[in-house]
């Protein structure tokens, strides 16, 4: 997963272990690109958390992220999730810009840039109150779902299952650079996405889909801040 590659020290030549040499403009744009999707997940998860905290009503045992957005202050959770796409899609143009060649460098970096699109499109399209969220909302699945509550449900439905076939390319190309610990992580980290997000789709108000879904995410975004970093290191 890289572009360019240090030369092998010769006379003349900086050492090997010496300092990389600094990068190109090509190269930095680039990095600056991977930046962003480093922090993307961390300033996601940040931010929902610390309205998770603060929000009179809302459970984490109960209630999905998104449901944040609405209510007085959801516009703090639609700008969430609108920079946080933006961030995945700067990312994205940063993998396609350093996977030149191989398994997934064509498609991978289109599917995390559709996820980004997805999550700038779930923010717009606000979910449902529900569940007893905002205070004062019945408990339960909404009775009569709006047009843009079903809106929120297909985009983020389809963001989900585009990064988890993302990670399944990118499983397969880590393994064939011989990087299987990172791999399997990969594949992992995409096998428990898709079946949290099946467990959570089916409706159910119980705590364990919510919190596993919840715990899936936040896996996730720590994939992607690393797998960012990692390729962020071998731009040159």
């Amino acid at each position: 997963m890289t572009t360019t590659s240090t030369q092998p020290a010769t006379s003349g030549s900086p050492a090997a272990g010496d300092e990389r040499p600094g990068c190109t403009p090509a190269g930095r744009i680039t990095r600056s690109l991977l930046g962003w999707g480093v922090l993307a997940g961390p300033f996601f998860v940040v931010v929902s958390l610390s309205q998770a905290a603060t929000r009179d009503g809302f459970d984490l045992t109960r209630h999905d992220w998104s449901l944040l957005a609405v209510g007085a202050y959801g516009w703090i959770q639609v700008a969430n999730f609108v920079l946080t796409g933006l961030m995945v899609l700067a990312g994205a143009i940063g993998f396609g810009r350093a996977m030149t060649s191989g398994v997934g460098a064509r498609w991978a970096p289109r599917l995390l840039a559709a996820y980004g699109a997805a999550l700038i499109s779930a923010g717009l399209f606000r979910a449902d109150p529900m569940r007893g969220f905002p205070l004062g909302t019945p408990d339960g699945p909404p009775v009569n779902p709006s047009g843009p509550g079903l809106l929120h449900l297909v985009f983020g439905g389809l963001g989900f299952l585009c990064l988890v076939a993302a990670t399944g390319l990118l499983a397969v190309r880590l393994r064939r650079e011989g990087r299987g610990p990172l791999a399997g992580w990969t594949a992992l980290t995409g096998g428990a996405l898709l079946v949290a997000f099946a467990a959570t789709a089916t409706g159910s108000a119980a705590p364990a889909p919510t919190m596993a879904f919840a715990v899936a995410v936040v896996l996730t975004w720590l994939w992607l801040s690393v797998l960012s970093a990692q390729l962020y290191r071998t731009v040159s």
